[in-house]
């Protein structure tokens, strides 16, 4: 997911070979992760009575959207994308909610982290999905949904931090995904408005604005950031980096094109970090799980 929005990121100012390496990296990773994951599952079967869990593989939903907007040349692989994400979303969101009802109010607000958003992200990356195939009031119900959910779960972050300031989940990378939530649906509010909805465009005016709000305060949280997985971190700035661009070609406010920039090449720097922090520890747990010589 991160990878295919850095991508977008880069093909908004016109860096095709940087955009052409990530869109590759992007669906191999794509299929070489989920090939991973189902292997460790049947290994290790989740717990999907906690919410983090469905709330969690709700990634792979926005996943297959941007990586489905990124293949869009191709119609089959658009439309095979977009019919996987759509029924992930179908079996997982349910899922999500019977989980969150498991628990009072309280006990929810004790589990609030930035995490917690992708059940909007994903829902907001089916509405971009929707607009470029062509299904433009499924787009619209869905990015409406995806607001709702987004107020809901930031709501529940900000109760959080009133009654516990200090929780080590609210130091993670993923608090940034607060920042995401909102700039994924500015870029789902465009694709709308490229459908043809001009009355869209003061929704994704407003996001945009609730995403640029949210980044003096990330960067204040991010001197106190714990160890944990960045690439939670990266998706976050390179969607505000396409989010920004989108609302620039918008609203012909072309200052808004070099704060585009400068978030790619910060989006950028941040996925080349994560991405070496990743192989060395691959790298570290090999040498870990690896067989001892023999005794002498």
């Amino acid at each position: 997911m991160a990878t295919g929005i850095v991508s977008m990121a880069a093909a908004d100012h016109g860096y095709h070979v940087i955009n052409d390496v990530l869109v590759v990296l992007a669906a191999v990773g794509l299929a070489v992760l989920v090939a991973v994951a189902v292997f460790a599952w049947c290994r290790e079967p989740l717990d999907l009575k906690e919410p983090d869990v469905p709330i969690q593989l709700l990634t792979f939903v926005a996943a297959c959207a941007v990586v489905g907007t990124r293949l869009n040349w191709s119609q089959t692989v658009h439309w095979s994308l977009a019919v996987v994400a759509f029924s992930s979303w179908l079996f997982l969101l349910p899922l999500a909610f019977r989980a969150m009802l498991r628990y009072r109010w309280t006990g929810l607000r004790d589990r609030a982290r930035g995490g917690g958003e992708l059940i909007s992200v994903a829902t907001s990356g089916l509405a971009i999905l929707a607009a470029d195939l062509g299904m433009t009031n499924l787009a619209i119900a869905l990015l409406v949904f995806a607001i709702c959910l987004y107020l809901l779960m930031t709501g529940l972050v900000i109760w959080r931090v009133c009654h516990d300031p200090s929780a080590p989940e609210l130091f993670q990378p993923d608090i940034w995904i607060l920042m995401g939530g909102a700039a994924i649906a500015t870029l789902a509010g465009d694709h709308i408005h490229k459908a043809g909805v001009d009355a869209i465009k003061p929704v994704t005016v407003v996001t945009w604005m609730v995403a640029s709000a949210w980044i003096p305060l990330l960067i204040v949280v991010s001197t106190r950031l714990r160890p944990g997985n960045w690439w939670a971190a990266v998706f976050p700035l390179g969607m505000y980096s396409s989010a920004t661009f989108a609302t620039a070609a918008e609203t012909g406010w072309r200052t808004l094109t070099t704060v585009s920039l400068v978030f790619f090449w910060i989006a950028l720097t941040a996925w080349i970090i994560a991405a070496v922090e990743s192989l060395l520890r691959f790298r570290r747990s090999r040498a870990r799980d690896a067989p001892s010589g023999p005794a002498r």
